[in-house]
């Protein structure tokens, strides 16, 4: 959502890159781009202003000016600011001290509020809590009977006494549901209200009665994150009419342009506390304002991502996996391989996760291009393997992988690839286990190390092909070692003893 507003960014951090000292012209045309680059971003005027109104303020002091980089300053700056407006702080649920605990959902006709109640249920059931879904949505059509299927995929329960489709009371249901999650002992109830197309008094009148009835001890506001600015009067009428505590942004992985994000905290006063970036149950999470910011700029979210990793991620197969790699990657097969593709799977989309790493931005077409898909086909081929020829991929000759592209629907080129990476793959993790870093990587060992020419070895003296002469050789070398063991040897013939030099090498024979 954010990829306009961080390549805007990005390009005017990197005019401000090499320069000792930042003059006011800098900082004005600085101060300027990024102006620019949240108006693009469909950022409320309001919050634009006051945002470069920060920056340039503190530009201009003393942190910049005295900084050994005044570049990285500002990055600092800005990373700073953007934390502040999107709501400082994370903000977490309120718990009531005598269970349940009561969170109202409320918002606009397709903002996504069904949905996001059974990932919100999913979300609270993950952290040992055990939610109860309220269908309160009796006007739009099959609003109840989608409830019941989010809820039913979440693992969830969902109180739906009325069939909906404009029968019903609301208000009641939303009453009894406090009643009935007491006696089934449920700690948390999650009240699905109505929406409509636009704010009305109808609207306003049904939410503020539920509201009354359930006394919530949470009223989250969920809003279109792909909207842009009318997010924000959406959520300021319905703030002034209602009141809310919280924001939920959903549908976060749109293409649109991430305004509703970084203004609704701002003019509103309230909190974003989670964001839906995903169409699959799991694709939720609080928001934490200051790795969002990171993001915008580039940055990363390696905590995000290590949560993600121990949410997600087995433990056992992990530590199983890791023991085979530390004994050298012999006993590493490609069936422990299959296991830890598909521990990744479960984080996510493998282009979302290498979007958190620090430095993937500029990167952005790359991980676009990554198709998830093919771990799958890569799945597809190991497991049309036996038992057998995945714990020896060096059993499989040309029949077989005949027969293992059949089986998966590939091509046997697809299969002499994989089986060549992972020979190249567990050969690489060898080169680690031994302490040898990657292969023909600088400074990490492995094939870094320059060789020098290795030290020809001395040739011995070739041997006649000629059998006499061989043997007469044979003889004349005899007797030159019955010489050097007696200790004695005669000079040429005419030689003067005086002016006699030895040949080279031969004073090893004197010791």
């Amino acid at each position: 959502m954010f990829d306009t507003l961080s390549d805007r960014l990005a390009a005017t951090f990197k005019n401000l890159r090499g320069k000792g000292r930042l003059s006011e012209a800098d900082i004005d045309a600085t101060a300027r781009e990024i102006r620019v680059a949240l108006l693009e971003a469909d950022v409320a005027l309001p919050v634009v202003r006051e945002f470069v109104a920060h920056v340039k303020e503190r530009a201009r002091g003393a942190e910049v000016s005295q900084a050994l980089n005044p570049a990285q300053q500002i990055v600092k700056i800005v990373n700073e600011e953007l934390v502040r407006i999107l709501g400082g702080e994370t903000r977490r649920l309120r718990f009531a001290k005598t269970a349940p605990t009561v969170i109202m959902l409320a918002g606009l006709q397709g903002a996504g509020k069904t949905t996001l109640a059974g990932k919100l249920g999913q979300w609270l059931k993950s952290q040992k809590h055990s939610p109860l879904l309220v269908a309160c949505d009796l006007q739009r059509p099959n609003a109840v009977n989608q409830l019941s299927v989010v809820a039913e995929r979440a693992g969830v329960a969902v109180y739906a006494p009325e069939p909906g489709n404009g029968v019903g009371d609301p208000v009641r249901v939303a009453r009894d549901s406090i009643e009935y999650a007491r006696t089934k002992q449920y700690d948390v109830v999650v009240v699905d209200t109505a929406g409509r197309l636009g704010i009305d008094a109808e609207m306003m009148q049904q939410a503020a009665d539920i509201r009354d009835a359930v006394n919530p001890d949470e009223i989250l506001f969920v809003v279109d994150a792909m909207i842009g600015q009318d997010a924000v009067t959406t959520a300021q009428a319905f703030l002034d009419g209602v009141g809310f505590d919280g924001v939920v942004l959903s549908k976060l992985d749109g293409d649109a342009r991430g305004g509703a994000a970084l203004s609704v905290a701002q003019v509103t006063g309230r909190q974003v506390m989670f964001a839906s970036n995903g169409e699959k149950l799991d694709d939720f999470d609080a928001f934490h304002p200051d790795r969002m910011a990171s993001r915008i700029l580039g940055m990363g979210d390696m905590l995000s991502l290590i949560e993600m990793a121990e949410q997600k991620y087995d433990a056992d197969v992990a530590l199983k996996a890791a023991e085979k790699i530390q004994k050298g990657g012999k006993d590493f097969t490609l069936e422990d391989f299959l296991q830890q593709m598909e521990q990744v799977k479960k984080m996510g989309s493998i282009s979302k996760l290498l979007g958190m790493l620090p430095g993937m931005g500029q990167m952005k077409e790359q991980i676009d291009s990554i198709d998830d898909r093919d771990l799958d086909r890569v799945a597809a081929i190991i497991k049309s393997m036996t038992p057998g020829e995945r714990d020896d991929p060096k059993i499989i000759n040309g029949s077989r992988r005949a027969r293992i592209a059949k089986g998966s629907g590939c091509t046997v080129t697809e299969v002499n690839n994989l089986i060549e990476r992972f020979f190249e793959a567990r050969k690489m993790m060898t080169s680690m286990a031994r302490g040898g870093g990657f292969p023909g990587m600088p400074g990490m060992g492995g094939g870094a190390k320059k060789k020098g020419k290795a030290p020809k070895q001395a040739k011995g003296k070739r041997q006649s092909g000629n059998p006499m002469k061989r043997k007469q050789e044979e003889i004349a070398a005899a007797q030159r070692r019955e010489e050097r063991a007696a200790g004695g040897f005669e000079l040429p013939a005419g030689a003067d003893a005086g002016k006699f030099e030895l040949p080279k090498g031969f004073e090893d024979y004197l010791k």
